[in-house]
C-alpha cells in the first residue's frame, strides 16, 4: 500500500514538473503569432470546440491536447473561459 502511494506521489510530483517546463517553454517561446493564432482558433465556442476536435484528430491524443490547452492557460496566452468555451474571446491581447 506503501509502495502504490509513493508511485502515485511520485507521477504527479513528475506530472507537475512537466507542466511547470512546458509552461515556462511557452513563455519564452510564445510571440505574437503564436498568440494570433490561438485567438482565430478560439474566437467563439463553436471555433474552439471545432479547433479542439481538429487538433486532437491531427495528434491522435486527446491528454495531449488537453495538457497543451492547460499550459497555454498556465502561461496566460489564453484565457481559462476560452479553454473551456464559455466565452468569445479566448487570448489576452497584450
Amino acid at each position: 500500500m506503501l509502495e502504490m502511494l509513493g508511485a502515485f506521489a511520485g507521477g504527479i510530483g513528475l506530472f507537475l514538473l512537466g507542466m511547470s517546463l512546458m509552461t515556462k517553454g511557452l513563455m519564452q517561446a510564445a510571440g505574437s503569432s503564436l498568440r494570433r493564432i490561438l485567438h482565430a482558433a478560439t474566437r467563439s465556442p463553436q471555433c474552439g470546440l471545432a479547433s479542439g476536435i481538429g487538433v486532437t484528430a491531427v495528434v491522435q491524443s486527446s491528454s495531449a491536447v488537453t495538457v497543451a490547452t492547460i499550459g497555454f492557460v498556465n502561461a496566460e496566452l489564453m484565457q481559462l473561459y476560452a479553454a473551456a468555451g464559455t466565452r468569445t474571446r479566448g487570448v489576452r491581447q497584450s
